[in-house]
Protein backbone atom coordinates (compact mmCIF):
# COMPACT_ATOMS: atom_id res chain seq x y z
CA UNK A 1 0.00 0.00 0.00
CA UNK A 2 1.38 3.43 -1.06
CA UNK A 3 1.15 6.54 1.00
CA UNK A 4 -2.73 7.09 0.17
CA UNK A 5 -3.51 4.39 1.20
CA UNK A 6 -6.54 5.07 3.40
CA UNK A 7 -7.44 8.35 2.57
CA UNK A 8 -8.86 7.90 -0.98
CA UNK A 9 -12.76 9.00 -0.39
CA UNK A 10 -15.29 7.18 -2.76
CA UNK A 11 -16.64 9.86 -5.94
CA UNK A 12 -19.81 10.12 -7.46
CA UNK A 13 -19.56 10.97 -11.24
CA UNK A 14 -23.29 10.69 -12.56
CA UNK A 15 -23.43 10.23 -16.24
CA UNK A 16 -25.66 12.84 -17.59
CA UNK A 17 -26.05 10.17 -20.65
CA UNK A 18 -28.89 8.96 -18.80
CA UNK A 19 -30.18 13.05 -18.40
CA UNK A 20 -33.13 14.87 -20.01
CA UNK A 21 -31.35 16.27 -23.52
CA UNK A 22 -34.05 18.69 -23.58
CA UNK A 23 -33.06 19.52 -19.49
CA UNK A 24 -29.61 19.48 -19.30
CA UNK A 25 -29.34 22.31 -16.94
CA UNK A 26 -32.29 21.16 -14.85
CA UNK A 27 -30.79 17.80 -14.49
CA UNK A 28 -27.24 18.83 -14.03
CA UNK A 29 -29.43 20.65 -10.84
CA UNK A 30 -30.60 17.54 -9.89
CA UNK A 31 -27.03 16.12 -9.43
CA UNK A 32 -25.36 19.06 -7.08
CA UNK A 33 -24.52 16.48 -4.10
CA UNK A 34 -21.93 14.56 -6.72
CA UNK A 35 -18.54 15.28 -6.51
CA UNK A 36 -19.11 15.48 -10.94
CA UNK A 37 -20.98 15.22 -13.51
CA UNK A 38 -19.38 12.78 -16.08
CA UNK A 39 -20.48 14.13 -19.70
CA UNK A 40 -19.93 11.73 -22.67
CA UNK A 41 -18.86 13.01 -25.54
CA UNK A 42 -19.09 10.47 -28.67
CA UNK A 43 -18.24 11.23 -32.02
CA UNK A 44 -19.78 8.43 -34.09
CA UNK A 45 -17.22 7.26 -35.02
CA UNK A 46 -14.66 6.11 -32.13
CA UNK A 47 -18.33 5.24 -30.43
CA UNK A 48 -21.24 4.09 -32.33
CA UNK A 49 -23.00 6.89 -31.18
CA UNK A 50 -23.44 10.84 -31.60
CA UNK A 51 -24.02 13.01 -28.46
CA UNK A 52 -22.69 16.38 -27.93
CA UNK A 53 -19.60 18.81 -28.51
CA UNK A 54 -18.10 21.87 -27.41
CA UNK A 55 -19.99 24.36 -28.00
CA UNK A 56 -22.95 22.37 -25.64
CA UNK A 57 -19.99 21.66 -23.22
CA UNK A 58 -18.86 25.22 -22.82
CA UNK A 59 -22.71 26.07 -22.04
CA UNK A 60 -23.05 23.09 -19.15
CA UNK A 61 -19.48 24.24 -17.83
CA UNK A 62 -20.84 27.61 -17.11
CA UNK A 63 -24.23 26.67 -15.50
CA UNK A 64 -23.08 22.83 -13.70
CA UNK A 65 -23.46 23.14 -10.04
CA UNK A 66 -20.40 20.77 -9.54
CA UNK A 67 -17.25 20.37 -11.72
CA UNK A 68 -17.41 18.61 -15.28
CA UNK A 69 -15.51 15.41 -15.79
CA UNK A 70 -15.27 14.80 -19.75
CA UNK A 71 -15.02 11.88 -21.66
CA UNK A 72 -13.93 11.69 -24.88
CA UNK A 73 -15.22 8.92 -26.77
CA UNK A 74 -13.45 10.05 -29.81
CA UNK A 75 -11.06 10.08 -32.96
CA UNK A 76 -7.69 12.22 -32.50
CA UNK A 77 -8.82 13.49 -28.82
CA UNK A 78 -4.95 15.04 -29.73
CA UNK A 79 -6.41 17.43 -31.71
CA UNK A 80 -10.10 18.03 -30.01
CA UNK A 81 -9.43 17.46 -25.81
CA UNK A 82 -7.51 20.44 -24.97
CA UNK A 83 -10.48 22.29 -26.31
CA UNK A 84 -12.95 20.72 -23.43
CA UNK A 85 -9.96 21.88 -20.78
CA UNK A 86 -10.41 25.27 -22.43
CA UNK A 87 -14.20 24.78 -22.40
CA UNK A 88 -13.82 24.44 -18.29
CA UNK A 89 -13.56 20.95 -17.92
CA UNK A 90 -12.17 20.14 -14.38
CA UNK A 91 -10.89 16.65 -15.83
CA UNK A 92 -11.10 15.46 -19.30
CA UNK A 93 -10.55 12.25 -20.09
CA UNK A 94 -8.92 10.34 -23.70
CA UNK A 95 -9.03 6.82 -24.54
CA UNK A 96 -6.23 5.67 -24.74
CA UNK A 97 -6.86 3.40 -27.75
CA UNK A 98 -7.47 6.54 -30.14
CA UNK A 99 -4.35 9.18 -28.73
CA UNK A 100 -0.93 9.16 -30.85
CA UNK A 101 1.08 11.24 -28.20
CA UNK A 102 -0.74 10.48 -25.22
CA UNK A 103 1.99 11.75 -22.80
CA UNK A 104 2.33 15.23 -24.68
CA UNK A 105 -1.89 15.34 -24.79
CA UNK A 106 -1.84 14.96 -20.92
CA UNK A 107 0.68 17.52 -20.39
CA UNK A 108 -1.25 19.65 -22.74
CA UNK A 109 -4.36 19.18 -20.58
CA UNK A 110 -2.12 20.03 -17.46
CA UNK A 111 -1.13 23.19 -18.72
CA UNK A 112 -4.52 24.42 -19.46
CA UNK A 113 -5.30 23.63 -15.80
CA UNK A 114 -7.75 20.12 -16.11
CA UNK A 115 -6.96 16.90 -14.37
CA UNK A 116 -6.05 14.02 -17.26
CA UNK A 117 -7.41 10.71 -17.45
CA UNK A 118 -6.42 8.16 -19.59
CA UNK A 119 -9.68 5.37 -20.59
CA UNK A 120 -9.18 1.96 -21.25
CA UNK A 121 -12.08 -0.33 -23.38
CA UNK A 122 -12.79 -3.34 -21.59
CA UNK A 123 -10.47 -5.44 -23.98
CA UNK A 124 -7.55 -3.09 -23.43
CA UNK A 125 -4.88 -4.02 -20.66
CA UNK A 126 -3.75 -1.43 -18.40
CA UNK A 127 -0.02 -2.95 -18.59
CA UNK A 128 1.24 -0.47 -21.54
CA UNK A 129 0.32 2.48 -19.38
CA UNK A 130 1.27 1.97 -16.23
CA UNK A 131 5.00 3.58 -16.80
CA UNK A 132 2.71 6.53 -17.48
CA UNK A 133 1.34 6.69 -14.43
CA UNK A 134 3.51 9.82 -13.40
CA UNK A 135 1.79 11.83 -16.26
CA UNK A 136 -2.17 11.03 -15.69
CA UNK A 137 -4.53 11.82 -12.65
CA UNK A 138 -6.49 9.15 -13.55
CA UNK A 139 -7.05 5.60 -15.52
CA UNK A 140 -10.12 4.78 -16.26
CA UNK A 141 -10.93 0.92 -16.74
CA UNK A 142 -14.18 0.77 -18.83
CA UNK A 143 -16.57 -1.99 -16.86
CA UNK A 144 -18.50 -2.14 -20.22
CA UNK A 145 -18.56 -0.97 -24.31
CA UNK A 146 -18.29 2.71 -24.42
CA UNK A 147 -20.96 3.86 -26.93
CA UNK A 148 -24.22 3.44 -24.59
CA UNK A 149 -25.76 3.95 -21.47
CA UNK A 150 -27.78 1.46 -19.96
CA UNK A 151 -25.53 -1.75 -20.10
CA UNK A 152 -24.15 -4.41 -17.81
CA UNK A 153 -21.50 -4.48 -15.39
CA UNK A 154 -18.46 -7.17 -17.36
CA UNK A 155 -17.12 -8.75 -13.99
CA UNK A 156 -13.86 -9.74 -15.92
CA UNK A 157 -13.04 -6.36 -15.88
CA UNK A 158 -12.01 -6.44 -12.12
CA UNK A 159 -8.64 -8.08 -12.01
CA UNK A 160 -7.37 -5.16 -14.38
CA UNK A 161 -9.10 -3.09 -11.81
CA UNK A 162 -6.94 -4.61 -9.23
CA UNK A 163 -3.60 -4.91 -10.84
CA UNK A 164 -4.36 -0.61 -12.23
CA UNK A 165 -4.84 0.19 -8.42
CA UNK A 166 -1.66 -2.42 -7.19
CA UNK A 167 0.55 -0.51 -9.71
CA UNK A 168 -0.71 2.86 -8.62
CA UNK A 169 0.08 2.08 -4.85
CA UNK A 170 3.54 0.87 -5.50
CA UNK A 171 3.87 4.10 -7.12
CA UNK A 172 3.15 6.19 -4.26
CA UNK A 173 1.37 8.43 -6.67
CA UNK A 174 -2.29 9.88 -6.17
CA UNK A 175 -3.93 8.74 -9.49
CA UNK A 176 -7.63 7.96 -9.05
CA UNK A 177 -9.00 4.91 -10.35
CA UNK A 178 -12.16 5.58 -12.06
CA UNK A 179 -15.00 2.96 -13.43
CA UNK A 180 -18.13 3.76 -15.98
CA UNK A 181 -20.49 1.60 -16.72
CA UNK A 182 -23.34 -0.61 -14.91
CA UNK A 183 -22.42 0.79 -12.34
CA UNK A 184 -24.94 0.16 -9.60
CA UNK A 185 -25.77 -0.63 -5.41
CA UNK A 186 -25.24 -4.28 -7.12
CA UNK A 187 -22.03 -3.94 -8.56
CA UNK A 188 -20.36 -0.67 -7.06
CA UNK A 189 -18.56 -2.36 -3.94
CA UNK A 190 -16.60 -5.47 -5.88
CA UNK A 191 -15.25 -2.06 -8.01
CA UNK A 192 -14.44 -0.36 -5.46
CA UNK A 193 -13.26 -3.60 -3.56
CA UNK A 194 -10.83 -4.14 -6.81
CA UNK A 195 -9.74 -0.94 -6.45
CA UNK A 196 -11.67 1.76 -7.89
CA UNK A 197 -12.27 5.09 -6.42
CA UNK A 198 -14.17 7.06 -8.38
CA UNK A 199 -17.93 5.90 -9.82
CA UNK A 200 -19.69 6.94 -12.94
CA UNK A 201 -23.21 5.60 -12.72
CA UNK A 202 -26.00 6.67 -15.22
CA UNK A 203 -29.11 4.88 -15.22
CA UNK A 204 -28.83 3.85 -11.50
CA UNK A 205 -28.59 7.29 -10.34
CA UNK A 206 -30.77 9.35 -13.35
CA UNK A 207 -33.68 6.40 -12.73
CA UNK A 208 -34.02 6.64 -8.80
CA UNK A 209 -37.18 7.82 -6.91
CA UNK A 210 -34.50 9.78 -5.27
CA UNK A 211 -31.58 11.08 -7.28
CA UNK A 212 -29.61 12.64 -3.28
CA UNK A 213 -30.91 9.74 -1.65
CA UNK A 214 -29.37 7.52 -4.15
CA UNK A 215 -25.68 9.26 -4.52
CA UNK A 216 -25.74 9.26 -0.89
CA UNK A 217 -26.31 5.54 -0.84
CA UNK A 218 -23.97 4.51 -3.53
CA UNK A 219 -20.78 6.96 -1.60
CA UNK A 220 -21.80 4.93 1.64
CA UNK A 221 -21.41 1.66 -0.31
CA UNK A 222 -18.49 2.51 -1.90
CA UNK A 223 -16.54 3.60 0.73
CA UNK A 224 -16.61 0.92 2.41
CA UNK A 225 -14.23 -0.76 0.59
CA UNK A 226 -12.15 1.90 -1.01
CA UNK A 227 -8.48 1.37 -0.55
Amino acid sequence: MGPYAGIMAALIAPSILSADFANLERDLGRIASADYAHVDVMDNHFVPNLTLGLPIFERLAKVSPVPLDAHLMIEDPDRWAPGFAEAGAASVTFHAEAAQAPVRLARELHRLGARAGVALRPATPVEPYLDLLAEVDMILVMTVEPGFGGQSFIEGTLPKIRRARQAVSESGLDVWIQVDGGVSRDTIERAADAGANVFVAGSAVYGAEDIPAEIAALRELASKHTH
